[in-house]
């Protein structure tokens, strides 16, 4: 999969501490996986569409 950077919707809650990251205008998924914590992989109808990192400052290396 390629995905342009023209093409991502970056959006941090620096409050919640969340990271959004969208393909393309933010849309509402269909189904979702949570491969590790506090990271969700959201599709709909099987294509990605977004990323939520939950937690972001204690996903750094």
């Amino acid at each position: 999969m390629i995905v342009r950077p023209e093409k991502l919707d970056i959006d941090y809650d620096e409050k919640s501490d969340v990271l959004y990251i969208s393909i393309g205008k933010p849309q509402e998924a269909d189904d979702s996986m949570e491969p590790q914590e506090g990271v969700v992989i959201r599709t709909r109808k099987g294509e990605l569409v977004g990323i939520t990192i939950v937690g972001l400052r204690n996903h750094r290396s």
